[in-house]
C-alpha cells in the first residue's frame, strides 16, 4: 500500500512528536480525512524519511509520532539543473512540477527579453515561495526526499555572470545543428536552459553560448516551453540519468 507522505522541515529524528505544517496538516485532515492512529510518511527534504502516525487531528492540526527510517525514491545520478525562462503562471507551474518528477536537481527561474511575465522584487520572492510549494507538492506525490533548490529569479544576463560554469551546459533552440540525443560525451552535470513562450532571442542565444551553452534541438517541430522542458528532461535522464 502507498502511503501517503508530507514534506516537514527537519531536522527529524526517530520518536519525536511533531506538528505537521499547516499546508501539510489541512490535506491530511480535511482532504484525506486521516484520524488517529493512520500511518504515514514524513520527510525534510535533505534525503531523510520517516515512517510515522498520527497521534493527534485537532481541527486543522495534525500531530504525528515519528518512527524508523523508511528508504525514499533514489536520486539521479545526472545532477540537472533547469534554467528555465518564466512562463505564464500555470505553464510555469506545470512545468516546475514535471521538472521535480522528472528528478531535476535544482531550478533557476530567469527572466528574458520575451518573458511575458515581469516580476519586481517583492513579487519574485512572492513567486520564489509559490514555485517552492509547487515543487515540494510534487516531491510529496513522485517519492522524492530530497527538494530541488529553487533559486530567486533574476534576469538572464545576470545568471551567467553570476553562476560558475560546471558540468555541460545545453540551450535548446530548433534551429541548433546537433541533436540533445547526438551528444556524445558522458555528463554527470547540465545545466539545461529553456526559453520561455516566445523562446530565446537571437541576442540572448549569442549570449548563452558566449557563457558556454551549446545549442541543441529536440527535433523537426517547435515544442511549446512546458512540452520542451518535460521532452528534454526525459531523454536526458534516459541517456544519462535514471531513466533506463
Amino acid at each position: 500500500m502507498r502511503l501517503n507522505r508530507i514534506f516537514c522541515e527537519g531536522p527529524l529524528t526517530t520518536g519525536a512528536e511533531i506538528a505537521l505544517p499547516s499546508a501539510g496538516a489541512y490535506h491530511v485532515a480535511r482532504v484525506l480525512r486521516m484520524r488517529e492512529g493512520a500511518p504515514l510518511r514524513v520527510f525534510d527534504g535533505t534525503g531523510s524519511e520517516f515512517q510515522a502516525e498520527i497521534v493527534r487531528v485537532e481541527g486543522d492540526a495534525v500531530t504525528v509520532q515519528l518512527a524508523a527510517h523508511a528508504q525514499s525514491a533514489a536520486e539521479s545520478p545526472l545532477r540537472i539543473t533547469l534554467v528555465q525562462g518564466v512562463s505564464r503562471s500555470e505553464r510555469m507551474d506545470w512545468t516546475l512540477q514535471k521538472a521535480t518528477e522528472l528528478g531535476v536537481s535544482a531550478i533557476a527561474p530567469v527572466l528574458t527579453a520575451r518573458s511575458v511575465v515581469r516580476l519586481d522584487d517583492k513579487q519574485a520572492e512572492k513567486k520564489q515561495a509559490h514555485w517552492r510549494a509547487i515543487v515540494i507538492g510534487a516531491c510529496e506525490q513522485c517519492g522524492r526526499s530530497k527538494i530541488p533548490a529553487v533559486s530567486p529569479p533574476v534576469a538572464l544576463r545576470d545568471y551567467f555572470t553570476k553562476v560558475r560554469k560546471e558540468g555541460m551546459r545545453l540551450v535548446l533552440s530548433p534551429s541548433a545543428p546537433g541533436s540533445l540525443a547526438g551528444i556524445a560525451s558522458l555528463p554527470s552535470k547540465v545545466d539545461l536552459l529553456i526559453g520561455p513562450e516566445g523562446g530565446l532571442d537571437d541576442d540572448e542565444l549569442a549570449a548563452a553560448q558566449k557563457a558556454g551553452f551549446m545549442p541543441v534541438r529536440l527535433g523537426p517541430r517547435v515544442l511549446r516551453t512546458e512540452t520542451a522542458a518535460v521532452v528534454a528532461l526525459s531523454v536526458l535522464q534516459a541517456l544519462w540519468g535514471d531513466l533506463q
